[in-house]
């Protein structure tokens, strides 16, 4: 019988090299993915608390901070729909004003509908109290239901569409 050759320590030096070159490059390329997907998991939160911040910005007016309000309004959107609601403030804040209105609005819900890259779209429900100082009107309340079309601007998301549907 003839009995095999024993290895040289090269050979199994070599392959246990190898072996070793090989589950680091594992461990990095399992590394590199959880990192991807946990910063895929930070832009879905934060794309759905900002469409959530931006529905109580749609919401929420008070006639003694409405400058404030509309401000915040402008600063959770972008593109056109921050283009309607910038032509809008005067007229928003005007009537805000002069009938002493306070609103207050309610998140009750916020899911993602789909998000790719720097776009995203959100789909909000809302409730808003709506009652004028002063006046005999009974408070009033309402119920909203939005589609809101996300972009990422400069590392912030921002609405860019907000659809109310049915």
């Amino acid at each position: 019988m003839d009995e095999p050759a024993p290895r040289s320590p090269r050979v199994l030096i070599g392959v246990l090299v190898l072996v070793v070159v090989l589950l680091g490059a594992a461990v990095v390329f399992l590394r590199q993915q959880d990192v991807a997907e946990q910063a895929r998991a930070d832009d879905r939160r934060t794309a759905l608390r900002v469409a959530g911040e931006h529905a109580i910005n749609l919401l929420t007016l008070d006639y003694k901070t409405v400058d404030a309000d509309l401000n915040r309004l402008l600063a959770t959107s972008t593109g056109l729909a921050r283009q309607e609601y910038a032509a809008g403030a005067a007229a928003l804040k005007s009537e805000t004003v002069k009938d002493k209105v306070v609103q207050h609005g309610v998140v009750r819900a916020a899911a993602m509908v789909s998000m790719t890259g720097v776009t995203a779209r959100v789909l909000v429900v809302a409730d808003v109290e709506i009652r004028k100082e002063g006046g005999k009107t009974p408070q009033q309340d309402g119920f909203y239901r939005w589609s809101m079309d996300m972009t990422k601007v400069e590392g912030a998301w921002l609405v860019s569409k907000a659809v109310q549907v049915n």
